[in-house]
């Protein structure tokens, strides 16, 4: 049921680092690395607080980097229990078609996120044409036109490994300009008026978000001076001795070999991008002996040389990357994390990397029927390839996803209302 809210008050002030500071839990899949996760939890300080007991926010390295700030909430058993107004979750139906939605009416070329996401499917776009033209000659023979390979083939494949290679940069780039100060990407607002007066409600908070993500005046991302304002007075409200100031710094293209050897190394997503770009780097050197005349595919040990042991290599990359970025998004290193998004992305493209080293190891036999399955291998690799890139797509647009949590503590005296 619909109903008419008046908000009166916006507690700018009290941004929800503040909010939720006091207690949290932070996991990760392994412990000699960074955690990649964290749920902070409202403590009762004071009476219009205690709402906040039965709110989660969930804090995974992957959104971090993303620009994305998840809010988890138990649903009220009735309208008289609830304390929070939340908004809809974001996974049930009307949630996810508005998802799709945005990917047809956002284009928001300032947020690298995004930018990385449709770079990666063109670029899978490309690598399943190249694989209808590998493939379907030796499926149907007579569809075969003349230079179909040869040109089709050689000349997609260097499109493709070229696209591949400037996405894996620009994850690079993501990755070495993640938040750090604490941005949870929310604002918390009071109704004193009508039905739902006294309660709380739970609303996205683009102006006081610290990713760079939401800045729309340069595609590097530098924060404005507003911005770094609100967030100062913030952190300075949350912690008179806050030490986050160093972190809060401008656009970086080449971290320090400090930053790396401290924090960055200590990253799971870090070294899953530094695995992709390397991987994806090296891959490249295949799609450029694929161009026509570049080498003579008749000279074998100079094939196997140039055009096939980089598809090895380049794509164990891929795959290396595609196990850490699944890893990152996980509890522990062996419970898949069915739920996450970012866990399906690592999935799919851990599958069409196997698909790509395949077609390299295939490669190196002159038997027919292993150029055949390396053909196959490029075919059905390409598509795993596009689907991780549309969920990396949907994700990037999703920047405050909400769910429902069931199996919070069912004693606690708060409860969070749904607000359909």
């Amino acid at each position: 049921m619909t109903r008419n809210l008046k908000i009166t008050e916006h507690h700018t002030h009290q941004h929800l680092w503040v909010l939720f500071r006091e207690t949290y839990l932070v996991t990760g899949p392994f412990s000699f690395l960074n955690p990649t996760r964290a749920h902070f939890h409202h403590l009762r300080q004071h009476d219009h607080e205690e709402l906040a007991e039965n709110v989660e926010l969930q804090w995974r390295s992957r959104d971090n980097r993303k620009g994305r700030h998840t809010l988890l909430f138990k649903p009220a058993a009735s309208p008289d229990a609830a304390i929070f107004v939340a908004p809809e979750s974001t996974a049930s139906i009307r949630g996810v078609m508005k998802g799709i939605a945005r990917m047809f009416t956002q284009y928001p070329y300032y947020d690298v996120s995004w930018l990385v996401a449709v770079i990666f499917t063109l670029g899978s776009v490309v690598w399943c044409i190249n694989g209808f033209f590998s493939f379907l000659p030796l499926v149907r023979p007579s569809s075969e036109f003349a230079t179909e390979t040869v040109y089709g083939g050689g000349i997609t494949a260097f499109i493709g490994a070229t696209i591949f290679e400037i996405g894996s940069i620009l994850l690079m780039v993501e990755a070495v300009n993640e938040n750090r100060t604490g941005c949870f990407g929310w604002a918390v607002e009071t109704i004193v008026e009508g039905e739902m007066g006294g309660l709380l409600r739970l609303r996205p908070d683009q102006d006081d978000c610290m990713h760079h993500h939401q800045n729309k005046k340069n595609l590097v991302g530098k924060r404005s001076a507003s911005r770094a304002s609100k967030a100062s007075d913030n952190e300075n409200a949350a912690s008179s001795n806050s030490d986050e100031s160093d972190d809060r710094r401008n656009w970086v293209w080449f971290p320090s070999w400090h930053d790396l050897t401290s924090h960055y190394f200590r990253e799971i997503g870090f070294l899953a991008c530094l695995s992709q770009t390397i991987g994806a780097t090296v891959f490249w050197i295949s799609g450029f002996t694929a161009l026509p005349k570049v080498i003579h595919m008749t000279n074998k040990s100079l094939t196997d040389g140039v055009f096939w042991t980089p598809q090895v290599i380049g794509g164990t990359g891929f795959v290396i990357s595609g196990l850490l970025f699944m890893l990152e998004t996980q509890k522990k290193w062996y419970l898949p994390a069915w739920a996450t998004l970012g866990w399906h992305i690592g999935f799919w493209n851990l599958i069409g990397a196997l698909g790509f080293t395949l077609c390299g190891a295939f490669g190196f036999s002159s038997n027919s029927g292993l150029q055949y399955q390396a053909a196959c291998s490029t075919f059905w690799g390409s598509w795993a390839f596009l689907i991780a890139s549309i969920i990396q797509w949907y994700e990037s647009l999703d920047k405050h996803p909400v769910h429902k949590m069931d199996d919070m503590d069912k004693s606690k005296l708060g409860k969070v209302f749904d607000n359909q």
